[in-house]
């Protein structure tokens, strides 16, 4: 199997994803809720407290602040550069993301657990991304190849 590809579903070599998880800083989360009880809200707190740059993306207009970061309709309406898209849609979304996530210009484009199409992977790798789907970041930042950014200010 030639070094581009990736079993998706099931094979992530560790340094590959701890390479990601160090790498970006910005990350648009797109189907990021205000509901404290989603887990995409979990997940959203525990990479913003973690230090990542995040952006929001619901194009609820009733939701405009998530834990008083300002949300975002669509990728495209995002004004600054974006490191990794991840993605808290249904996986039958997950080809449109990944175009706009490519349209955008992003580094990464990550599905969460249950999030997943080989099609959408193979056009964004195509493009030039890294993809990790199937998996949530939360998790994989507390794996043991991990290591905390000490120096960030609580």
């Amino acid at each position: 199997m030639p070094e581009a590809e990736i079993d998706h579903r099931y094979d992530y070599a560790q340094a590959y994803l701890s390479d990601i998880l160090r790498s970006v800083k910005t990350i648009a989360m797109v189907g990021a809720s205000a509901d404290k009880t989603k887990f995409s809200y979990g997940v959203l707190r525990v990479l913003h407290e973690t230090g990542y740059d995040m952006i929001p993306v619901n194009p609820n207009p009733r939701v405009t602040e998530i834990r008083g970061i300002p949300v975002y309709p669509s990728l495209e309406a995002i004004d600054r550069p974006v490191d990794m898209v991840e993605v808290f849609r249904p996986k039958e979304e997950f080809y449109g993301i990944a175009e706009q996530a490519i349209a955008i210009g992003a580094k990464v484009l990550w599905g969460q657990i249950g999030v997943y199409d080989d099609r959408a992977a193979r056009l964004a790798e195509e493009a030039g991304l890294k993809v990790v789907m199937d998996r949530c970041p939360k998790i994989e930042l507390f794996r043991p190849f991990w290591k905390p950014r000490l120096d960030l200010a609580i």
